[in-house]
């Protein structure tokens, strides 16, 4: 019961044409009025009061439901026509429209609405507190929708771009120095398409259509941005030093390969443990080494 109500209300908000006519040719019909008004005043002066009365009156009653029936709409502007309360359609022409009298008109505009949110600070997946804004543009597309469905569809935008900055911050981390997942901060492209197809799943049903989503501002919050500054900086060292480690070994594998493989010098296991040290220190050190010259022989 409960659903076939619902099915019923979606249907009678959905965007329809209504039956409007051009304002420019009831223009001619107001001008017949007005002669019909001229013609009775005339009348009334030449002493034919019944006549005079008769077309005074109705044309004074034609001029007035002729002319309560005018309105404007600027080119992408829309106006939703009602008849006590009951959605009859959507007028769309731009330029003067004329339609019955006791038709309320509900006009709304249909251009391009842009949205730069507050920044809104959300704990991303790994729990860490972020700030992040960001810019929609959005436009009405079925405008029964948008003016039934909801409350307030401009209140309704600004509060759903709030939740699906939080439903997708919440998703994926600031931050991965392995580049092992989705981040906030190395995949914009990624998370901004995600939260404007978010963004547009949660509007759809007032009639708005999302245009463009993208984050404007991302940083980590003023309680934790020095420290995970500092995490982030030895992340980095740490990452720096792994991959300068793994270099060295393998330069000096090579290194003791090739001079096995060309007989340059036989080192037995001692001066080979020696040669690694040596190499190492000169690889992975932060300063440039003073080399030592041994001027005797190897063993001494």
């Amino acid at each position: 019961m409960n659903t076939t109500t619902d099915s019923n209300a979606l249907t009678l908000s959905s965007e329809r044409r209504a039956h409007t006519s051009s304002g420019y040719l009831m223009l001619l019909v107001l001008l017949l009025t007005l002669v019909m008004i001229g013609a009775g005043i005339w009348r009334l002066l030449a002493d034919e009061a019944g006549l005079g009365a008769m077309l005074l009156v109705v044309g004074a009653i034609a001029f007035l439901f002729v002319l309560c029936g005018f309105y404007l709409l600027q080119p992408n502007q829309a106006a939703a026509i009602l008849l006590f309360g009951d959605y009859k359609g959507t007028d769309r022409t731009h330029g003067l429209r004329w339609v019955l009298p006791w038709l309320m008109r509900k006009k709304i505009s249909t251009r391009i609405h842009n949205i730069t949110s507050d920044r809104i600070k959300v704990n991303d997946l790994r729990g860490n507190p972020v700030e992040i804004a960001t810019n929609v543009v959005w436009r009405v597309t079925d405008t029964a929708q948008a003016l039934f469905d909801v409350a307030s569809y401009m209140e309704f935008v600004e509060i759903q771009i709030e939740s699906a900055v939080r439903a997708i911050g919440a998703k994926y981390p600031y931050d991965d120095l392995e580049h092992k997942e989705v981040t906030l901060r190395g995949d914009a492209e990624v998370v901004s398409e995600e939260l404007e197809r978010e963004l547009q799943d949660r509007v759809s049903r007032a009639g708005i259509t999302i245009d463009e989503c993208r984050l404007t501002h991302l940083a980590y919050a003023q309680e934790i941005a020095q420290a995970m500054l500092r995490r982030q900086q030895a992340e980095a060292v740490i990452a720096a030093r792994s991959k300068i480690v793994i270099g060295a070994v393998s330069m000096v594998e090579n290194a003791i390969q090739l001079l096995s493989e060309k007989d340059v010098v036989h080192l037995d296991d001692e001066r080979k443990a020696a040669m690694v040290s040596n190499l190492m220190v000169v690889l992975c050190s932060e300063h440039s080494t003073q080399p030592v010259v041994n001027t005797g022989s190897l063993y001494q």
